[in-house]
């Protein structure tokens, strides 16, 4: 039986074992959620042998030759030796400069990192508590435009994350681990294509960084936003949407109802086959848009999609 090594103690396993499975069998703290390696919680080091790993593209090259891999799509070939993520060496340390409610259970954290990130409206990054809580969150600020980075967190259920998130304050300190390119974008070549932003809850907050990117850079096709909420109160952005629809006649903002949604979605027309969509969610509402998409005519590699999945385990 291949011999794992971490934190200084020795294990035997099973080959072929997953790695996330057997580091928590063993008493080893990994945060995770999506176990399907999209998230990028579980990030581990190899420090001596290699896994059998199942995604070995969802790293960079320069992360890989440094031995990190994904926990949850790695098995133990052999014998084995690894470091898990620890924040306070291998994270960013960020500042919270402003927190505060934009509806009953969607908090916004403003972050100032320690030093200035380079990334693009739609990413994603996982934020770490000083307690050693992490989670992954997409990024609703703007490079370039706003001076901090901005999160938007779904508060209505409990969730150890979202717990301690209800107790910061400004001034307190949190980590930032590994920033992920997820699946939204604004290419600047989209400039005069139709554009279709459909949301529900807080997956609203990676796209109202890439609405401002196609706004920032003229975009002058027609825009169009669906935002799907529980409840008026779950339209969180309202106002700031409102504002944004004003300012520019190409933008259409609907703020639907969730128990109007199989209706409105029904009545959604194609009006134009360069259509551009992007989609953000729950599965179950990215999966309702994406099938509606499809039935009006709208090209499968033109639709781009990024997934909420719950945590597991």
């Amino acid at each position: 039986m291949p011999d794992l090594l971490v934190a200084g103690r020795h294990c035997s396993v099973v080959a072929g074992s997953n790695l996330l499975d057997t580091l928590l069998a063993n008493g080893v703290r990994v945060p995770y959620s999506c176990r399907a390696g999209s998230c990028h919680a579980c990030l581990v080091r190899c420090v001596a042998g290699d896994v059998l790993d199942a995604q070995p593209e969802a790293l960079s090259d320069a992360r890989r030759r440094d031995g990190w891999r994904l926990a949850c799509q790695c098995k133990v070939a052999g014998d084995l030796a690894v470091e898990v993520f620890d924040p306070a060496r291998d994270g960013v340390s960020a500042e919270l400069v402003a927190c505060d409610w934009l509806g009953p259970g969607v908090l916004r954290l403003r972050l100032q990192p320690q030093r200035p990130l380079r990334y693009s409206a739609g990413q994603h990054i996982v934020l770490w508590t000083q307690g050693g809580v992490a989670r992954p969150y997409s990024l609703a600020s703007l490079p370039g435009e706003d001076a901090w980075l901005e999160f938007h967190l779904d508060c209505h259920q409990p969730g150890a994350f979202s717990d301690a998130a209800r107790t910061l304050r400004p001034g307190d300190v949190l980590r930032l681990g590994e920033l992920r390119g997820g699946a939204l974008y604004y290419d600047p070549d989209w400039q005069d294509r139709p554009l279709w932003l459909l949301a529900a809850g807080t997956g609203l907050a990676p796209l109202w960084g890439v609405l401002r990117e196609a706004l920032r850079q003229q975009h002058q096709g027609p825009i169009r936003v669906l935002h799907v909420a529980g409840n008026e109160d779950g339209h969180y952005l309202a106002d700031a949407l409102s504002e944004l629809a004003l300012a520019h006649s190409q933008l259409q903002v609907e703020l639907i109802d969730a128990t109007e949604l199989a209706a409105v979605l029904a009545e959604l027309k194609l009006v134009s086959r360069q259509t551009i969509a992007l989609l953000c969610g729950s599965p179950a509402s990215v999966d309702a848009f994406a099938r509606r998409l499809y039935l009006a005519g709208v090209p499968r590699n033109q639709v781009l999609a990024d997934v909420f999945l719950p945590r597991v385990g």
